[in-house]
């Protein structure tokens, strides 16, 4: 790979040019667009069959009960997220963006393709190669479109990100229509392979069109030195060597479980935010005003974990209730049960425009709603969602097949609870960060999703067959119904703590 210095020699990749470009932006959008549309594509299209597949017990599936495999779920997308941060710290100190992204790509590909295998164990590993290339490449592609522009004034960045958000949601779409399709409909594990072919797809086209990407992302910004390589690799290795001999004598006694992974993921998932906030919050080199700023930020932290804890769940709970609970002929024609996982970015690609239109609207009329009341809305959102799904259940009781018009109403509110909180966050985050920790906090963000999937996983395993069941929906429904209004008549103490951010 080429050194930034040889690439500056020529023409830089997002310097302007009378040549070719990609809707008016720089070609190399195209490149990270395609890229993760078709890393989206497997990710969901595997998603969409995942819980169907562990839970299916009658052709071909693992038969697993609801609650391990909806555990197992919410374990492995907690990781997806959590694996974001030291993909990004691994970008930064040893191989620059651009090559992070390919070798998580890589491994995505192989552990899709591991899915595909028909053994138990191809399927775990395959899970947990999916997990770690995800944060490799998760971690560095928005970076790397970042990188495209001439800093952040540039009048196309934000028209860069939306349509880079677009390929997102294009790829989720397509995903369940397509490989949830086939893999319900003729093979499990060529679905599972078809998702490892869109990723083999969006890898190659990454590699190609690598030329047309900026210098910056094969910069590595805070190269490790040789001392703290050896370091790291010698703690790293010892941690290797006292899990593989824990879960190898558990093998060998017969008491290896997947409840070994789950137990010990779940409590480090919610662990480790309290560690992060309480190392923040004992910095001593943060002004007073920083300090009141992160207590802030904290309400919001925790109100997103409530909101994904439930969000997430559309992959999981509900997935588990479209298969078995619902109708799935609409006037005679039946459908898969995995083509309810393509209501939630059809409804954002109909809905992001017209949010960003009312914000802008109601802030022209001095009416735009405070980020915390923004939260409250997001929060109140998806704890009505999960009331509807109560009474979706009690509709499905008693052998009767619920409407398939239940789950499309709670993915649209879900979806508009989604729009009301995500993208507000996102800001919020990076408009309370201390200057000190300015880079990590969007990292610290995505661990409120870590976790909000974790505490889900517990609840999971906790209740055992209780999961899905009526009142399962109904308590979580009404607890963050509860929080919503909390933080709403608790938002002035949280808007005196955010200080001169609005």
């Amino acid at each position: 790979m080429a050194s930034p210095t040889t690439l500056d020699a020529g023409v830089r990749p997002d310097a302007p040019s009378g040549g070719k470009t990609f809707f008016g932006h720089p070609r190399g959008l195209a490149t990270l667009f395609m890229t993760e549309m078709w890393e989206r594509f497997s990710f969901y299209g595997m998603r969409a069959l995942l819980v169907v597949y562990m839970t299916n017990a009658t052709s071909g599936g693992l038969g697993m009960k609801v609650a391990a495999a909806t555990a197992i779920y919410s374990v492995y997308n907690a990781m997806v997220y959590l694996l974001a941060l030291p993909g990004g710290w691994i970008a930064d100190r040893f191989w620059g963006a651009r090559r992070t992204v390919a070798i998580g790509g890589g491994i995505i590909m192989v552990g899709h393709f591991m899915l595909a295998v028909p053994f138990k164990a191809s399927f775990f590993v395959g899970l947990a190669f999916i997990a770690l290339g995800s944060g490799l490449l998760k971690a560095n592609i928005s970076t790397m479109v970042g990188h495209l522009y001439k800093g952040p004034n540039d009048p196309r960045r934000d028209g860069g990100f939306t349509i880079f958000y677009m390929g997102i949601n294009l790829g989720a779409f397509a995903a369940p229509l397509v490989i949830g399709t086939v893999g319900q409909k003729i093979d499990w594990h060529l679905g599972f392979a078809l998702a490892g072919l869109g990723m083999a797809l969006g890898l190659g086209q990454y590699l190609l069109g690598s030329r047309h990407l900026s210098a910056r992302s094969d910069v590595v910004t805070s190269p490790i030195s040789a001392e703290e390589k050896r370091s790291i690799l010698r703690k790293a290795g010892l941690w290797l060597a006292a899990a593989a001999v824990f879960y190898g004598v558990l093998a060998a006694t017969g008491q290896l479980n997947v409840n070994w992974a789950v137990w010990p993921l779940s409590i480090a998932g919610i662990a480790i935010p309290v560690v992060v906030f309480t190392r923040i919050k004992r910095d001593k080199d943060l002004s007073p005003t920083d300090h009141t700023k992160i207590r802030g930020y904290i309400w919001f932290f925790a109100v997103a974990a409530v909101f994904w804890m439930i969000y997430d769940q559309s992959g999981s709970t509900l997935s588990v209730f479209a298969d078995n609970s619902t109708n799935l002929s609409v006037f005679g024609w039946h459908f898969p049960s995995s083509w309810f996982q393509s209501l939630n970015p059809l409804y954002i690609m109909a809905l992001a425009p017209v949010f960003a239109w009312l914000w802008v609207w109601l802030a022209r009329r001095g009416k735009n709603p405070s980020t915390t009341v923004k939260f409250s809305i997001g929060l109140l959102m998806i704890g009505f969602s999960f009331i509807v799904m109560m009474l979706a259940m009690a509709a499905a009781t008693g052998g009767h097949k619920a409407s398939p018009l239940w789950l499309a109403v709670v993915y649209l509110v879900q979806t508009v609870g989604e729009l009301t909180l995500s993208p507000v966050g996102l800001s919020v985050t990076t408009k309370l960060a201390p200057a000190k920790y300015a880079s990590q906090m969007m990292g610290i963000w995505f661990l409120a999703v870590t976790a909000g999937d974790c505490v889900a996983a517990v609840i999971q395993l906790g209740l055992g067959d209780a999961t899905g069941s009526t009142w399962y929906f109904a308590i979580q429904g009404v607890a963050a119904l509860l929080a919503g209004a909390a933080l709403w008549m608790y938002r002035k103490n949280v808007i005196k703590l955010m200080g001169d951010v609005h």
